[in-house]
């Protein structure tokens, strides 16, 4: 009956010893992963020098393109107009007047896809891009070698010219014309009813063709240069600022957590799912996952040989007399993982609960055949 028990025993051992549970890898299975060990991922212990290398935050904002588009004039005509016009001519037959009549109406008129329209006697005339009063001048200079003193009126009967879509998170999603108090960003944004969530995660993206650009709703109000001219068919779109970092292991709480609009640092980070726990943590083994643009890793790592994105596992002590400076310096960016690994006194602990407890059992199941 010993030998039952004690090769029960040295079961106990070998199953405790191999499947132990924990909330993810330990530390010295972090570092078996580097690449000087044959894995894919760069371990980089953090100090000054790295802080400052990989302290680099995508910042949002529109480009050249943009900010140097000047505004749309509000009363331009466009391709897709309807224009009307109204031809006086001086004379009782004229041109295009009927009978006894000394005026002529023309209701239907269309801008084309190319920005011409056709005016009787005048031709194929560009009208795209020009004011009603310019085009107005246009064809009376057009029909005057043809009618005496011929008088013209345009005016659009159909279609707004410019236009744009505000989408998403607004109080008035639709498509709006660019007029005089809304050839700007801000403006069309308040011609929409303002958006319907906090202003403090909300983004604007403004699509324009291909290119596109988008700004923090709080930097759109404070700096006059992210208020750009809209154009038309300029899709405006606010959502809510998605961008978020992921906790894991020996924490107060695991989840996905969003950045929202300041700059998180790694010690806040922390604070946002509860601190360290207590009951498990190693406070050696803070690591910071994510994955580095080829400028940023070169930095930090100071080789120039290094192409393409790179993992890199970022490390910090806060044990050590400067561990929470730097863990303040350290600025968390989106997708990041932060990770703390379990102290390795809980891992004994666990070990040894494994082996006493089936020992108890063993003890109890014993006593139970005698």
């Amino acid at each position: 009956m010993r030998a039952v028990r004690l090769a029960i025993f040295g079961a106990v051992i070998l199953v405790s010893a191999c499947g132990l549970p924990r909330s993810g890898p330990t530390k010295s299975q972090i570092y078996n992963g580097s690449v000087e060990k044959g894995g894919s991922t760069h371990i980089v212990p953090v100090d000054d020098r790295v802080n400052r290398a990989a302290n680099y935050t995508p910042a949002y904002g529109f480009g050249r393109d943009f900010q140097a588009a000047g505004q749309v004039g509000a009363d331009e005509v466009r391709p897709g107009d309807v224009l009307g016009l109204s031809i006086w001519e001086n004379v009782d037959d004229g041109l295009l007047a009927s009978m006894g009549s000394s005026s002529t109406n023309l209701q239907q008129l269309q801008v084309d896809s190319q920005g011409y329209i056709f005016v009787p006697y005048a031709g194929r005339i560009k009208a795209a891009g020009n004011s009603p009063d310019e085009l107005r001048r246009i064809i009376t200079q057009k029909l005057e070698t043809q009618t005496p003193d011929p008088q013209v009126m345009v005016t659009r009967v159909a279609g707004d010219g410019a236009t744009v879509s505000v989408m998403g998170k607004v109080n008035g999603q639709g498509v709006y014309p660019i007029e005089r108090p809304t050839r700007t960003l801000s403006t069309m944004l308040s011609k929409a009813g303002g958006v319907s969530i906090e202003p403090e995660v909300a983004v604007v993206t403004v699509k324009r063709g291909n290119a596109s650009g988008k700004v923090w709703l709080r930097d759109l109000y404070s700096s006059s240069r992210n208020d750009i001219a809209l154009r038309p068919g300029d899709i405006i779109l606010v959502e809510e600022d998605e961008r978020s970092f992921t906790a894991l292991g020996a924490l107060g709480g695991q989840t996905k957590v969003p950045l929202g609009n300041d700059q998180i640092n790694a010690i806040e980070a922390i604070a946002m799912v509860g601190g360290l726990s207590t009951q498990l943590a190693d406070p050696k083994g803070l690591f910071i996952l994510r994955d580095e643009p080829q400028s940023v890793a070169r930095a930090v790592l100071g080789r120039n040989d290094i192409y393409g994105t790179q993992r890199m596992a970022y490390v910090l002590d806060l044990t050590k007399p400067d561990g929470m400076f730097l863990a303040r310096d350290f600025v968390i960016r989106d997708s990041d993982t932060v990770y703390v690994t379990e102290a390795p006194f809980v891992q004994w602990q666990k070990t040894l609960n494994s082996i006493l407890t089936p020992v108890t059992q063993v003890g109890t199941a014993d006593r139970a055949f005698r």
